[in-house]
């Protein structure tokens, strides 16, 4: 699993290109004039190689404000075929409507997970290799009022530590680590990423394996503080509205839990019975209104995975979204 990331780093204006470029700009079917929503902005990677690759638009959203400062860039270099929106995935549609009216949408991309920029920085919290506050949240201090990692593991119970280890993390010794925590939180609490890290390899027995004993506790710490999961669900539906027919649903994941919730949401909508799940809501029933496009999970291939280690879990799903016919059914 390793730590969970978008496997692109930053932009340097020469066209950096995010882990499957290609294929992802093949099963976009990029098209001259067509309008794009780069929903994960993160380090500039999928926007730029749409606009680079074809003279058409591109609104990029994220709710990191350091992701709308590396905005300033692509604008830069693509002036009005380029706009930024900071934002989550809830708002998705309301968001992107705002900027776009009514204009037709031919492609939505999701490349999930934190930016390598985000995660190379200690400061961000993110990252159990690399001191710095326990904070994770992903928008960083425009979230004040969300309760940081930090908050979370000094306050809540250690059932509910253990359940967030569990079920986010899917940690089988969670609560052997929760009851660790709260035992050394009575001591002083916990201010440092490298502090959890030490008490969670302390509670493990040291590293034995090539993960790192702390990957999934802070895995799902993150997904917890940043509601990651809710977030995603809330956007897809959203996404699906916003393509018109033809246009192409594109996520890249890269942790079991949201590939799962996607292949769900895809296999749902393309007339797939599928068994229930927490991960698509119970009111979900199934429709016609996608296509899939590639019967398997798409993976990168072994030379992207040797020229980016951390592309190796990364898992693409591509749907397109159908015509309704003259009878107002999907054709």
């Amino acid at each position: 699993m390793g730590e969970t990331t978008k496997a692109y780093g930053g932009m340097d204006g020469r066209g950096h290109r995010m882990v499957m470029m290609d294929r992802i700009l093949s099963y976009c079917s990029v098209r001259e004039n067509g309008m794009y929503i780069d929903a994960t902005f993160g380090a500039g990677g999928c926007s730029y190689g749409l606009l680079s690759s074809m003279p058409c638009r591109v609104v990029a959203m994220d709710c990191d404000g350091e992701a709308m400062r590396r905005s300033a860039m692509v604008r830069d270099l693509f002036g009005e075929r380029f706009s930024f929106i900071q934002g989550r995935f809830s708002s998705l549609e309301e968001s992107v409507r705002s900027v776009i009216g009514d204009a037709c949408v031919h492609g939505v991309i999701f490349d999930l997970g934190v930016s390598s920029m985000q995660l190379d920085d200690g400061c961000r919290g993110f990252s159990f290799m690399r001191d710095g506050p326990l904070d994770m949240r992903m928008g960083g201090e425009k979230e004040s009022h969300v309760p940081s990692a930090g908050d979370v593991v000094n306050t809540a119970s250690e059932s509910a530590l253990a359940d967030i280890f569990y079920h986010l993390g899917e940690e089988r010794r969670a609560r052997h680590i929760a009851s660790r925590i709260v035992h050394r939180r009575r001591e002083r609490p916990f201010t440092r990423t490298l502090q959890l890290a030490d008490v969670v390899v302390s509670a493990l027995g040291g590293r034995r394996h090539r993960l790192h004993p702390a990957t999934r506790v802070f895995l799902a710490l993150r997904l917890y503080v940043n509601r990651e999961l809710e977030e995603l669900r809330a956007a897809l539906p959203q996404a699906l509205s916003l393509l018109t027919a033809g246009g192409r649903l594109l996520v890249m994941s890269f942790h079991s839990l949201e590939d799962r919730l996607v292949k769900r949401f895809m296999r749902l909508h393309a007339g797939h019975a599928v068994p229930p799940s927490h991960s698509v809501h119970a009111s979900s029933t199934p429709s016609m209104s996608l296509r899939l496009l590639h019967k398997h999970v798409i993976t990168p291939s072994r030379e992207e995975v040797a020229r980016n280690p951390r592309a190796r879990s990364a898992k693409l799903r591509v749907a397109e979204k159908r015509p309704i016919t003259a009878r107002g059914v999907m054709a």
